[in-house]
């Protein structure tokens, strides 16, 4: 069988590849836009196919030099970082201060149905946390950062599972949300307020200037250094930490610094850097992934995944509905919550957002639940992840 490496260049330029590649079939099919499936999970998972084809008919086997997937992964952390913004999170007063509860504990719940039936099903209960709140609540970009150190404890082919389970969760994220959120307001036979009008913020256009995006590009930089540091300090702890998790808190105390200093912000261009970064990181993430490994758990991990659907669909319904105040905003958050649970934020939106359409405004909703979401699933995640991968390794 003839071997092909590609070096550090021909790697990223792969993924490039792959990355165009997955956006162009994406335009094509209503399906994957429908579902928010991002193109770098379409065109990586094709490649990952066609490298597995190949090696199994023993023509060609591919080895990729990924040296700078960890680099791409670190900046996309730090950037989200750069997200967490203390005044914004105190905007949303109790309302936002009980969903960051109700949010966080889900995290657990999700690590715990995972752990217990991947040890009835017989599989590494370390793969349970990768089709817990990894994948659930962290998405792709999680199953990918965090399947390494899963892999590196034992257990085999976490990142190709990880990726998987949240590949699933996507999917399930929307299908679950407009459901749960239906029956509520059917049940409690719930309405918008009349008096209501949705507030629609337009991002005005904020045009590159060389200067200025250098300047958020070293800040990056520089935060991704700073949280390298919080890394290593994090590890002396006896914990395992995965190494974003300092870039991370880096980039939320450089953005809280600048915030709390008056100093000149352009969010816009972080964002630009982290979609990039999150893009190629994941291209890469993917295209590399071992399918091998992921034939013999198919089975037993739709089980799990079916599982946690039904969890998510249940929590949402009880938990999140009744604390949110059990009204008609309350029952759009329950919708957005299971997008978010499963799948990513863009599913916590479009399932609001369809609700919306149908029934009428849900304001509270609409800023509370993204915004404290994001941020303290983005903060505690790690943590939590963290905390159950000591326990069962």
């Amino acid at each position: 069988m003839f071997t092909v490496t590609l070096d550090v260049i021909q790697t990223v330029a792969l993924g490039a590849i792959v990355y165009i590649i997955g956006r162009s079939i994406k335009n094509r099919i209503p399906l994957f836009q429908k579902y928010f499936i991002p193109a770098p999970v379409v065109g990586g998972l094709l490649c990952s196919f066609l490298i597995f084809g190949l090696s199994k008919s023993n023509l060609i086997e591919v080895k990729l030099t990924n040296t700078l997937q960890d680099f791409f992964m670190n900046l996309f952390f730090t950037c989200t970082g750069f997200t967490v913004s203390i005044p914004i999170i105190k905007k949303s007063g109790k309302q936002g201060a009980i969903l960051a509860v109700v949010a966080v504990f889900f995290l657990a719940i999700q690590n715990v149905v995972g752990i217990g039936l991947a040890q009835m099903l017989g599989l590494n209960k370390l793969l349970g946390i990768a089709m817990g709140s990894i994948s659930m609540s962290g998405g792709v970009g999680s199953g990918a950062a965090f399947g390494p150190t899963l892999e590196k404890l034992g257990a085999e082919g976490g990142t190709t599972v990880g990726v998987a389970a949240a590949t699933f969760g996507l999917l399930a994220g929307s299908l679950v949300g407009g459901p749960v959120a239906k029956r509520l307001i059917d049940k409690y036979h719930l309405k918008a307020d009349a008096g209501l009008q949705m507030e629609v913020e337009e991002k005005s256009h904020v045009s590159l200037i060389e200067k200025n995006f250098l300047n958020s590009v070293l800040s990056v930089l520089l935060a991704a250094g700073v949280g390298s540091v919080i890394s290593w300090g994090l590890n002396l702890t006896g914990l395992t930490f995965p190494y974003y998790v300092g870039c991370l808190f880096a980039g939320a105390i450089f953005r809280n610094i600048a915030e709390a200093c008056h100093t000149e912000f352009r969010m816009e261009e972080i964002d630009i850097i982290g979609n990039i970064s999150l893009n190629l990181f994941l291209s890469m993430a993917l295209m590399s992934l071992n399918i091998a490994k992921l034939v013999g758990l198919a089975a037993p991990m739709l089980v799990i995944l079916l599982v946690q659907t039904f969890v998510m669909a249940i929590y949402a319904a009880t938990v999140t509905f009744r604390t949110m105040g059990g009204n008609y905003d309350a029952a759009v958050m329950a919708a957005g919550h299971c997008g978010v649970g499963l799948g990513q934020t863009p599913n916590a939106i479009a399932n609001m957002s369809s609700i919306i359409e149908e029934n009428g405004p849900a304001p509270n909703a609409w800023f509370v639940l993204p915004v404290i979401t994001v941020v303290f699933i983005n903060i505690f995640n790690p943590i939590v992840i963290t905390a159950f991968i000591n326990l069962v390794k």
